[in-house]
């Protein structure tokens, strides 16, 4: 890549001057982080195209409305009924129905005093309200909403829940969950590189590339938030997944420059030799990592695709600061680079014979016993994984945020006190319903259905198939423009599943016109339906790009393959462990505390399949460049998979180490959905560089035999045209002898 040889003269000519430069982007970075949360949605976990997205298009162009989604949990010491409470009531039942943008003000003062908004103790009512406009119009709204009901008013209690106090709540919990992870995460990753490079100088150098990563992506994601919609958790990949590539990329090409230096070169040397061999894989390894993520992009949810562009602009960031700032971070310390010392260790490429190491020993142990060891470690892999067999997934809804959470407080007492599905109800939207004698029949039919407690339309209300309350004015709301209509089929309270039962019902039951169904249960049925349509195209894209990729850095035709096999199966422990500790709730008082709903967020699997993936592929990437580099040196494929791993296990060891440190800080939010990262990446990125690249590689190879770096004719033309590799010298310390040593010994 005459690319990076560019860059590394360009770090030897003008180090100091690239170095300003990256300042001054970091402060522009760093000025908008501020700001950022702001621009940001907390939702995106629904599907816009779906049937209920359709529903709520319909609702607010044809009626002006939307479904449930503001709850008043109101507390009178004297009783609802009191005289002087129903006065209150009806005066904050009014003054929330003239609030501009909230519409759909149903309380138990307003309602005929229903009983389904009063509590079981009389001491205790609720006002359900929807507050119209996409996700950024409902934030704005509920953030000046606040201050003006919630507390005292007139004698009353006020809380403030509902869906959308707990978007609100969990964007805040995210501001805050990254600053916790920040002050985590940056002290201990440093004391971690103390001790992978025994020295202050080296361990300094991946924190300021990580720094300068993490602060250009959040300038990079203030910029996307204004052209398209992005939610707060990209905040999160751009921290955490920022400072764990940068310290991965940055340890890879900080120990290929202490090598180099052992070997004899001179500085300048050093840095050109690392830049031609390191810093390939760099390259290569961020597209890997970019590559997989941007898979998330092809599903219709915004969480995902927030997920998917904040992850591909981190791991591209990361691989450019640790291609131009790292360079000339070593053109200025130079023969420095070990300065600073607080262990005793030899430089890199210095001590002991290559033969002696630990991972060239494992490496030719495993390849001794290849059959026995791999056995083992994938029957130990699937063990670990036999939970995920039962895995449940569904959408999140209050309980994944912390007991202080005022949305789970007023969630919790509905629950328990009230016998109301308002916040549940499904809407069934019927764009033309011309004869209301269908409506009415067809309403008594969806009330008669096992599920349903209560269904309201134009023409009444209904219950057990048939029509229990007239028509009146509480009623005109379900009439929206020309002919349309829609109905509120109200599920039967106390059973969490019967919402989304029901939505399968009532989408099978017979209407006399065309209907949509829509609602908050509709909602999490059509998105774990678009996460399940959309899952065998993203993963076909992904493996056919990756193969194409690990083509070019290997030749092989059989090692992309290998790779792609090796990397999901690294990922059976971390699934297991999701639905072992989030989904049955075991550990939780260990992990801070949390309620197991009996399900996992839907996307969680999928999203920590993508990160994690990634992750494997790029730590492939880095061992299986470097055997390659040995291959060639050597000719030998048992000798160059002890070599490789010997020269480079160690840092991916301590890669996996550090990044699984990073993604500890996870475990410090208070969203359960997020804590799940805080098990599942680590657990995934740890038995991928242990079992994985430690055993089971190294015994996948050593069976293939010599057919593991075998290409037909015309790939191995392409491959010499087109591909990339770890060029450069050959490595330090390949000598015949080592080279006898390691074939003999496996």
């Amino acid at each position: 890549m005459p690319m990076l040889g560019g860059l590394s003269g360009l770090a030897l000519r003008r180090g100091r001057a690239v170095l300003v430069v990256a300042l001054l982007l970091s402060l522009v970075g760093g000025a908008a982080a501020p700001t950022l949360f702001g621009r940001l949605s907390a939702g995106g976990f629904d599907a816009p195209g779906a049937e209920s997205g359709r529903a709520a298009a319909a609702l607010r162009e044809d009626f002006g409305q939307g479904r449930p989604n503001l709850v008043l949990l109101v507390r009178a010491p004297a009783g609802v009924d009191d005289p002087a409470v129903i006065r209150a009531g009806q005066a904050l039942t009014a003054r929330l129905a003239a609030e501009p943008g909230v519409t759909n003000v149903t309380s138990y003062w307003s309602a005929g005093r229903a009983p389904q908004l009063r509590g079981q103790d009389g001491r205790k009512a609720i006002a359900v309200a929807t507050i119209v406009g996409d996700e950024n119009a409902v934030a704005d709204r509920i953030e000046d909403l606040l201050p003006r009901y919630e507390g005292a008013r007139d004698g009353l209690q006020v809380q403030v829940g509902g869906y959308a106090r707990l978007q609100h709540e969990m964007s805040a919990q995210s501001e805050e969950d990254v600053k916790k992870g920040e002050m985590f995460t940056f002290p201990v990753a440093l004391v971690a590189l103390v001790l992978v490079f025994g020295g202050l100088v080296a361990a300094s150098l991946p924190m300021v590339v990580a720094m300068v990563t993490t602060l250009l992506g959040m300038g990079a994601v203030w910029v996307l938030a204004g052209l398209t919609g992005i939610g707060v958790i990209s905040v999160n990949v751009v921290t955490i997944l920022g400072l764990g590539l940068a310290i991965d990329y940055s340890l890879l090409i900080v120990n290929r420059y202490r090598e180099e230096l052992g070997g004899g070169l001179s500085p300048a040397d050093a840095l050109r030799a690392t830049m031609g061999s390191a810093g390939r894989t760099v390259v290569f390894s961020a597209v890997t990592v970019a590559v997989a993520l941007a898979g998330l992009a092809m599903f219709p949810l915004m969480a995902l695709r927030s997920i998917a562009y904040a992850g591909v602009l981190t791991a591209l960031l990361a691989a450019a600061a640790s291609l131009t700032v790292l360079p000339a971070l070593l053109a200025v310390v130079g023969p420095r680079i070990d300065r600073g010392r607080v262990l005793r260790r030899g430089s890199a490429g210095r001590g002991r014979r290559v033969e002696e190491g630990f991972w060239h020993r494992l490496a030719s142990f495993v390849m001794r016993r290849p059959v026995p060891v791999a056995t083992v470690a994938v029957a130990f892999l699937v063990l670990l994984g036999l939970p995920a067999l039962g895995m449940k997934v569904g959408t999140p809804d209050e309980r994944v945020m912390p007991s202080s959470s005022v949305s789970r407080q007023v969630a919790t007492t509905l629950r328990a006190e009230f016998s109301t599905g308002e916040q549940n109800a499904l809407q069934v939207v019927a764009p033309s319903a011309p004869d209301r004698r269908q409506v009415a029949a067809y309403a008594a039919a969806l009330s008669a259905l096992p599920d349903v407690a209560r269904v309201d339309t134009v023409t009444g209300g209904y219950a057990r198939g048939a029509q229990v309350t007239p028509a009146g004015p509480a009623h005109a709301r379900y009439a929206g423009q020309g002919t349309a209509v829609y109905l509120s089929v109200i599920p039967v309270p106390g059973d969490p599943d019967a919402a989304e039962r029901l939505v399968g019902d009532v989408r099978a039951e017979p209407a006399p016109f065309r209907t949509l169904v829509g609602g908050t249960p509709a909602v999490s049925v059509d998105t774990t339906a678009a996460l399940v349509d959309r899952l065998p195209y993203a993963l076909a894209v992904v493996s056919a790009a990756m193969v194409v990729l690990l083509f070019l850095l290997t030749g092989s035709v059989l090692l992309p393959f290998l790779a792609l096999v090796l990397s999901a199966l690294s990922l059976t422990a971390a699934f297991g462990a999701l639905v072992w500790i989030f989904q049955e709730g075991h550990l939780s008082g260990a992990l801070g505390g949390f309620t197991a709903t009996g399900e996992l967020t839907s996307t969680v699997p999928v999203m920590l399949f993508a990160i994690a993936f990634g992750l494997a592929m790029d730590y492939q990437v880095f061992l299986l460049a470097r055997i390659r580099e040995e291959y060639e040196a050597t000719g030998s494929g048992t000798a160059a998979v002890a070599l490789g791993l010997e020269r480079i296990g160690r840092i991916v060891t301590a890669a996996a180490v550090l990044i699984s440190i990073v993604f500890l800080a996870f475990l410090v939010s208070g969203v359960t959905f997020v804590k799940a990262f805080g098990v599942g990446l680590p657990l995934a990125v740890l038995m991928d560089a242990t079992l994985i690249r430690g055993a089971v590689l190294p015994a996948a190879m050593r069976l293939c035999g010599r057919a593991t770096w075998w290409a037909p004719g015309p790939l191995r033309r392409l491959h010499a045209r087109f591909g990339l590799r770890e060029g450069g010298a050959s490595p330090a310390g390949a000598t015949p002898e080592v080279i006898a040593v390691a074939t003999s010994r496996s």
